[in-house]
C-alpha cells in the first residue's frame, strides 16, 4: 500500500491566501491542516472540532504523531528517543 502524496499546502489557508509552516495530515480521516505553528492553525482546529486525535507530520523525512488529547509526540519504536515527549512538536 503506497502513502498518499503530500498536498500541495493547508487547503484553508489556500482558500484565506495565507502562508503555512508545516503541514500535518489527521489519522483518522485524512484532512490536512497547518501545525499550531501556523497561522491558521487548522490540523489542531480540525482536532477540537472533529475530536480526533492524533495527526501525522507530512515533513519529508518526518516519521512521527502527535496526539493532541494527550499531547504525546509518538515516533516508531527502533527510532532514537524515548518514544514520547510533552513538547509541542512544531
Amino acid at each position: 500500500m503506497s502513502t498518499p502524496a503530500p498536498p500541495a499546502g493547508c487547503p484553508d489557508c489556500l482558500a484565506r491566501g495565507w502562508s503555512w509552516v508545516r503541514l500535518r495530515r489527521c489519522v483518522t480521516c485524512g484532512r490536512v491542516g497547518c501545525c499550531d505553528s501556523s497561522r491558521g492553525a487548522h490540523a489542531h482546529g480540525h482536532h477540537v472540532r472533529s475530536g480526533h486525535p492524533l495527526v501525522l507530520s507530512l515533513d519529508p523525512g518526518e516519521d512521527w504523531a502527535w496526539c493532541f488529547a494527550d499531547e504525546v509526540f509518538l515516533v516508531r519504536s527502533g527510532e532514537s528517543g524515548s518514544g514520547t515527549s510533552r513538547r509541542q512538536p512544531c
